[in-house]
């Protein structure tokens, strides 16, 4: 049962804790009108150990810091409802009924689905009717709002904490040090904490020092005497004179080479520095904001980045979520870049259509495919994906993939999560009943061969099948590959990626284990087992 204490004689101190539980939610990805996505249902009755019922007119969806919601509404969703019931290891049984179309992946559920507390910490993409799609997954209780004075959009958990450390460091003077993947938004989170600050009126200078040759490095931060160094034919101005006053963004930091980490250094300590080829210190009044994709304190021990310099940044840490951590704001996100790629086209009418039968503009498939990708480039990879699909189907009705983009996203997928409510653990397969392979649907297969790590004679015996029965099924699943269609590109770069473990590549795969050993002695490698 999923864990529920009444807060009626909490002290203050553990009703605060409450407010920041966890609890399931479900959050409105696509919708055919699409100022909905980002909608919530929590689904607090879970943890009370009742179940909760959806439909096309009940419950209420609230927009995201709002109370009054309204129901999911569409016409073409079922007025029977589906229900979600909480499971004893804490996680959620869905069951969808007989008429209402619910998939996942596209791929229809014809019974009951079990998600563990695992899938529901990725968060799992639900498609109804292939109109709506809906993220169910963890939230906070309470909700928070979407777009906030920081300028972030989102509303979960994880950007919820960034928020409020963006409140707690704006108005000082200590320097800041961001941490997140590449893409992540760490330059708009260095801009809010700017604008919230006393230097709001003053300058704020970004520096990539990435894309900075090493050698110009010190004189493009520093500034440079006329003469100091070949090419130097007059006085420069650095990027901390230029800041003065205002606020210096260091985006990877890591990359600073020895020489600049030292002057670094000497500048947070004393508010000085010196110009190259200068002899007199100059003092500055710099706030100075730093980010980085690297592990610093590994670079410390290859010897590669300074231990003091590290401390000095760090006067306060701020980490930003990957995107694939936050997938409840995809939609928002999504919408929002691509209200923008639609006024500049003109089009931005396509997300208000006026006749509520039409086929949306963003399809729940589509939207669920979006949600689940892994997004290694992040919000920064998100933009560039929408305006693709934006731009890439103007002028039609609806958004859709291209042959570039369907490669992309099928990469990065993998199995279905959860598995069917019916499925038998390993160990209870001899006692499963024999059945025709008629009866077994591909959403079933999948979670069989998931659980059974793609052993084929595991899986026939999971389902109650022969085991050549399992093959024939495979090869009528279009969802399914087997290792014999797999590219040997393919099959060499995961081998590499998963350095030949061939547990691994199977997961990965999604194909046969045994098959897939085969394909490796062909292609001349050597596996290795887990």
């Amino acid at each position: 049962m999923i864990a529920n204490i009444s807060t009626a004689d909490m002290p203050d101190s553990r009703k605060a804790e409450r407010r920041h539980q966890l609890v399931p939610a479900l959050t409105i990805v696509s919708h055919p009108q699409a100022h909905r996505a980002g909608e919530r249902l929590l689904l607090t009755a879970l943890t009370a150990g009742r179940n909760v019922s959806l439909s096309r007119n009940a419950p209420d969806f609230s927009p995201p810091g709002g109370s009054l919601g309204m129901h999911l509404a569409d016409p073409f969703l079922s007025r029977k409802p589906i229900v979600f019931a909480p499971c004893s290891d804490g996680g959620i049984r869905l069951d969808p009924g007989e008429e209402s179309r619910v998939a996942l992946m596209g791929q229809v559920l014809r019974g009951p689905w079990e998600f563990s507390p695992e899938d529901l910490a990725s968060g799992v993409p639900l498609e109804l009717a292939g109109r709506v799609a809906l993220l169910l997954h963890l939230a906070e209780d309470p909700a928070r709002e979407a777009v906030d004075a920081l300028g972030l959009v989102g509303t979960s958990a994880g950007l919820q904490q960034v928020r409020q450390h963006i409140a707690q460091v704006a108005d000082l003077n200590v320097p800041v040090l961001i941490r997140g993947e590449t893409g992540s938004g760490k330059e708009l989170i260095a801009r809010a904490i700017h604008r919230h600050s006393t230097r709001k009126d003053k300058p704020f200078v970004s520096v990539n020092l990435g894309a900075i040759p090493r050698e110009l490095a010190a004189a493009e931060l520093f500034g440079a005497r006329k003469g100091a160094f070949t090419g130097a034919v007059r006085d420069q101005q650095g990027f901390f004179q230029a800041a003065h006053g205002g606020t210096l963004f260091l985006d990877e930091v890591g990359e600073a080479p020895p020489e600049v980490q030292v002057m670094l250094l000497r500048v947070l300590e004393t508010g000085e520095l010196y110009s190259v080829g200068e002899r007199s210190p100059v003092a500055v009044d710099v706030r100075l904001l730093a980010a980085t994709d690297a592990h610093l304190e590994q670079q410390i021990q290859e010897g590669r980045f300074k231990a003091p310099l590290l401390h000095r940044l760090s006067g306060y840490s701020i980490r930003v979520p990957p995107l694939r951590e936050r997938r409840e704001d995809i939609g928002l996100l999504l919408y929002h870049f691509a209200r923008e790629e639609l006024e500049a086209l003109g089009e931005v009418w396509r997300l208000k259509p006026e006749d509520a039968l039409a086929e949306p503009w963003l399809s729940a498939l589509v939207a669920s495919r979006l949600v689940a990708h892994r997004w290694p480039g992040n919000v920064r990879e998100l933009r560039n994906v929408t305006r693709q699909l934006v731009i890439g189907s103007r002028g039609r009705p609806h958004l859709l993939l291209d042959a570039q983009l369907e490669r992309e996203l099928a990469s990065a997928g993998g199995a279905l999560p959860g598995r069917p409510f019916a499925a038998r653990p390993a160990a209870e397969a001899r006692a499963a009943p024999r059945r025709k392979p008629s009866e077994i649907t591909e959403p079933e297969l999948l979670a069989a061969l998931r659980e059974s790590h793609w052993d084929f004679q595991k899986a026939a015996d999971l389902l109650g099948v022969h085991r050549t029965s399992i093959y024939d099924l495979v090869d009528k699943s279009p969802g399914l590959r087997t290792a014999g269609s797999l590219r040997a590109e393919e099959i060499i770069r995961c081998y590499h990626e998963c350095q030949g473990d061939l547990e691994a590549m199977t997961r990965r795969l999604q194909v046969s284990r045994r098959a897939l050993g085969r394909r490796i002695k062909e292609l001349g490698l050597v596996s290795r087992e887990s």
